[in-house]
C-alpha cells in the first residue's frame, strides 16, 4: 500500500529551515489545510504580469539564442491513435537531427509517445542522448484502477522510458480528496525507478487559479519531478498565466526546501513567439536556474517546425518555402 510518508531525502528537504512541510501530508486533514492555507491567488495581478512580461522584445543574438533553446526544450510528441512504429521512427529521426541541411541545429529534449510505442522510440534513439518520454496511468482521462495505472507505468519503464507523464485523477482533486491524489503519485513514483515523473494536472480542468496552486504544492510534495500543464487534448491547455502560476510555486517551493522541480507547459504552443514569450516567464519569475532543458520543457508537436524556420530567417534574411520542414 502506498504510504502517506514522503521519501527520507525529501522528508529532510521538507525540513530545512525550519519548514513543516513533512506534517503537511501526515492525514488527510493536514494536507487539506495546508492546501486551502496556501496564499489566495490575485486573478487580475496574475493575468496582467503575464500579459506584461510577454510584451518583452527579443531581437537577434538573443532571439538567435531563445530559438535553439527552446528546440532543446521540446518534448517531441505524438499522441494519436493512428500512430505506427513507422511514424515513431521518424519523429525520433528528426528530433535527432531537426534540420538535415544544418547540423549545428540543437537536439530536442526527448520524444514523448503511448506506451506501447516507447520500445520503438527507445531504439531508435539508443545513444543519441534524447531521451524516451512516455505517457501513463491511462492518460489523458486517468479513469482506470490504480493496479492498471501502476501496470501501465511499469510497461512503459521496461520499454525503455527515461521519464513518465502521469496524469492526475481529476475527480478525486476536484471533490477534495486530496490524499488519494498524493497517495497515487507517491505509487507512481515508486514504480519510475530511475525514470522521472512529470505530473500532468489538465490545468483546463481545474477550474481555478488557486486549484492549480493547490495542485502544483501536492504534486510536489507527492515527489513530482516536473509539474505539467495539460495533456493537450482539451480545450484549455498552456496559458501564459499558468505557466506563471505554477512557476513561482516550483521557485517557492526551492526557497522552502532546496529541492529544485522542472515545469512542463504542454498543449497549444505553436509559435516561436509563443516559446520566447514563455522563456521570458521562466528567467523573470523561476530564474536562470530553471533555463535548462532539465528543469523546463515544452510539450509540443508543431512548434519545432515553427522554430526551424525562424531559426533560417535569422541565418538567411529570407524564409524557407513549405517543403524546408517535415510535416509530423
Amino acid at each position: 500500500m502506498p504510504t502517506t510518508a514522503p521519501s527520507p531525502k525529501r522528508s529532510a528537504a521538507f525540513e530545512q529551515g525550519g519548514a513543516p512541510l513533512a506534517d503537511a501530508t501526515a492525514s488527510d486533514s493536514a494536507l487539506r489545510r495546508f492546501l486551502h492555507g496556501l496564499p489566495g491567488v490575485d486573478t487580475v495581478g496574475l493575468e496582467a504580469r503575464a500579459a506584461s512580461l510577454g510584451t518583452r522584445s527579443i531581437k537577434t543574438t538573443a532571439k538567435a539564442y531563445a530559438i535553439d533553446l527552446a528546440i532543446s526544450m521540446i518534448d517531441l510528441t505524438t499522441l494519436e491513435g493512428a500512430d505506427t512504429p513507422g511514424k515513431v521512427r521518424a519523429l525520433a529521426a528528426k528530433a535527432v537531427n531537426p534540420d538535415p541541411t544544418d547540423r549545428t541545429t540543437p537536439r530536442t529534449a526527448a520524444v514523448c509517445v503511448y506506451p506501447d510505442m516507447a520500445a520503438t522510440a527507445a531504439a531508435a534513439l539508443a545513444g543519441s542522448g534524447v531521451k524516451v518520454a512516455s505517457v501513463a496511468t491511462a492518460f489523458p482521462a486517468g479513469r482506470a484502477a490504480l493496479d492498471v495505472k501502476l501496470a501501465d507505468v511499469r510497461d512503459a519503464v521496461a520499454a525503455g522510458a527515461d521519464e513518465i507523464d502521469m496524469v492526475i485523477d481529476r475527480g478525486a482533486f476536484l471533490s477534495g480528496r486530496y490524499l488519494k491524489v498524493y497517495e497515487e503519485i507517491l505509487a507512481v513514483k515508486a514504480e519510475c525507478g530511475p525514470a522521472r515523473l512529470k505530473v500532468i494536472f489538465e490545468t483546463g480542468e481545474l477550474s481555478t487559479y488557486d486549484n492549480i496552486r493547490r495542485a502544483s504544492w501536492l504534486g510536489m510534495l507527492a515527489g513530482a519531478d516536473f509539474i505539467k500543464t495539460s495533456t493537450g487534448k482539451v480545450a484549455t491547455n498552456a496559458t501564459p498565466a499558468n505557466t506563471l502560476l505554477m512557476l513561482e510555486a516550483v521557485r517557492d517551493f526551492r526557497e522552502q526546501t532546496g529541492v529544485q522541480i522542472g515545469v512542463k507547459p504542454a498543449g497549444g504552443i505553436r509559435t516561436t513567439k509563443d516559446a520566447i514569450k514563455f522563456l521570458v516567464l521562466v528567467n523573470e519569475t523561476a530564474g536562470e536556474d530553471w533555463l535548462d532543458n532539465h528543469w523546463f520543457r515544452f510539450g509540443a508537436s508543431s512548434l519545432l517546425n515553427d522554430l526551424l524556420m525562424q531559426r533560417q530567417k535569422l541565418s538567411t534574411g529570407r524564409y524557407s518555402g513549405p517543403d524546408y520542414v517535415t510535416v509530423d
